[in-house]
């Protein structure tokens, strides 16, 4: 029997990348899935190339009108919402010392608020049916540790593992688990435009910055979006039922914890 069968998921930021991977998987795994954007485009194209399973749905994570309208939205279609990912996200560096309030409030915009008050919508909905649900966020090895260039970004990663522990003792009591995944770098479209932003912090070629961080990887590589699938699944799973405000790391062995 598919893992998923029966369920119904609401993933930000799934119109490419990690979060279409998700969206692919818990198709596969029986649920039907709502491929949430703010490239509403992207998601058209993403839930177009799942197939039936998948509704598109336009979706800010900064606005809560978007918010409460994306669960909205996936309520009528779907008819309600068992699982939530929260994976929409922004990368941002710069010195300490060049640090702009205006990108410190777009980064923990997206990043934490985001998290929260999407976190908080889909709870409610989960509160009132009953039943309980699954929450999974999404974390980062940078919210483990600082970096010298990426303490915005960092501290917004930080910020979600700690929500994610609150949250989790706090929505257990309705049956709700709360947990997230911390990924290592993980190749892609994501990755391509965090190199970009250390060639001009650094001084180093494109391509430069990934070869060095994939050399560091105990693992032997970087990652990729299918790594993070199976913990994708699992948390959202029964099999996942007595695990709660937990962060697990898949990150080919970059951070013990």
């Amino acid at each position: 029997m598919k893992r998923l069968a029966g369920k119904n998921a609401l993933i930000t930021g799934a119109a490419r990348g990690i979060g279409f991977a998700f969206a692919q998987a818990y198709a596969r795994e029986g649920a039907q899935v709502a491929v949430a954007d703010i490239d509403r485009a992207g998601a058209d194209r993403a839930a177009e190339a799942i197939g039936p399973a998948a509704v598109a749905v336009a979706m800010d994570v900064t606005d809560q009108a978007s918010i409460d309208a994306a669960v909205d939205t996936t309520v009528d279609r779907l008819g309600r919402i068992d699982i939530l990912i929260n994976n929409a996200a922004v990368f941002t560096a710069a010195p300490v010392a060049e640090i702009t309030r205006a990108d410190y409030r777009h980064a923990f915009d997206v990043n934490v608020a985001g998290t929260l008050f999407t976190l908080q919508a889909v709870a409610r909905h989960m509160i009132a049916r009953g039943g309980g649900g699954k929450i999974i966020n999404m974390a980062s090895q940078a919210g483990r540790r600082g970096e010298p260039l990426v303490a915005v970004y960092c501290a917004s990663k930080a910020a979600v593992i700690s929500l994610t522990q609150s949250a989790g003792l706090n929505l257990i009591a309705h049956g709700i688990n709360v947990n997230a995944i911390s990924p290592g770098v993980v190749d892609g479209a994501h990755w391509d435009g965090v190199d970009a932003v250390f060639a001009a912090l650094e001084g180093k070629a494109p391509g430069q910055k990934k070869q060095e961080v994939a050399a560091g990887v105990p693992h032997g590589r970087m990652g990729r979006a299918e790594d993070l699938v199976g913990m994708a699944v699992f948390l959202a799973s029964t099999e996942a039922d007595y695990i709660v405000a937990q962060t697990y790391n898949v990150d080919g062995g970059q951070w013990m914890s």
